[in-house]
């Protein structure tokens, strides 16, 4: 039976709501985001993803949404569904590299305007009670610089009877934890919303061609595949380790489970370009470790 509703949380299916319409995503922005309450984002500009280079040595993120608003700031937007220890910096580089990128050489200092990083993590990463991280820099005496600042959302601790967040904040979020290919009614305070109901539609599978339902397919197949394979390789090696009285074994076997995992997907068929996209590594990485393990 084909399901009615395709999951948000999808890479495809993300881009298609956000990366499509400016409209859905500044409701999106606006509800999430700690902006001040006159400083509300107006209208958007999409911006290419390459505007931040890759730097050999360093992961290479493939962004899902960027975007410049009426005030300046740029806004960069993922959906990451597997939390991994480098994530939050790559976060920061990202924004970081964003931030200086706006200014070409000889030009002001005041041309500069802040850059804000938004992740939806569906995978618990702190110890902490709080689904909600927001980070910015501040001195000693907690004076604030506004310039660069990340918010990741711990997606599977989010209780929305819990809090008193905005309304709209709390509809967004259960339309990113509630509605998946299970789905067959939607609750009806997300239809009330017109910006909810606008991507509630564009979830739907009667909106994807027969392609894109494959390639929906093939990528939530890949990422079980990737995790099933890190979760027995992190076992086996957390087993060797404890055995040989070595820490560095989880590691090894870490390595090792992601290494295969790779070499899996490309023998599936997946290009070079899924499996860094997929994986979340650089290009280049991807092909010297396939290069490595014929």
């Amino acid at each position: 039976m084909i399901p009615r509703y395709l999951d948000p949380k999808s890479d495809l299916v993300f881009k298609k709501i956000f990366g499509h319409h400016p409209e859905l995503l500044r409701s999106f922005l606006n509800a999430i985001l700690p902006l001040p309450e006159d400083c509300v984002i107006e209208s958007l500009v999409y911006l290419p993803i390459e505007s931040v280079p890759e730097i050999e040595g360093l992961k290479h993120s493939i962004v899902d949404v960027r975007c410049k608003d009426n005030h300046g700031r740029h806004f960069i937007v993922e959906m990451q569904l597997q939390w991994s220890n480098h994530f939050i910096k790559r976060m920061l580089f990202n924004t970081a590299a964003t931030y200086v990128r706006q200014l070409e050489k000889g030009e002001l200092y005041d041309h500069l305007s802040p850059v804000y990083g938004l992740a939806l993590v569906n995978d618990n990463f702190s110890k902490e009670s709080d689904w909600f991280h927001h980070y910015q820099m501040t001195d000693a005496n907690n004076k604030k610089l506004e310039d660069i600042q990340l918010v990741l959302i711990e997606l599977p601790k989010f209780k929305p009877t819990t809090i008193t967040a905005k309304r709209l904040a709390i509809l967004w979020l259960r339309f990113f934890k509630e509605v998946n290919e299970h789905t067959e009614e939607v609750d009806q305070s997300l239809l009330e919303e017109e910006s909810i109901k606008r991507a509630l539609n564009l979830l739907q599978t009667s909106a994807y061609t027969a392609a894109e339902l494959r390639a929906y397919d093939k990528n939530w197949d890949a990422i079980s595949s990737e995790k099933t394979l890190l979760n027995d390789k992190y076992v086996q090696g957390k087993v060797e380790g404890k055995a040989e009285g070595r820490a560095e074994g989880i590691d090894e076997g870490i390595a090792k489970g992601r290494a295969e995992m790779i070499l899996s997907m490309y023998h599936s068929g997946l290009s070079l370009e899924e499996i860094a996209r997929i994986s979340k590594i650089s290009l280049n990485e991807v092909d010297q470790m396939i290069r490595n393990l014929k």
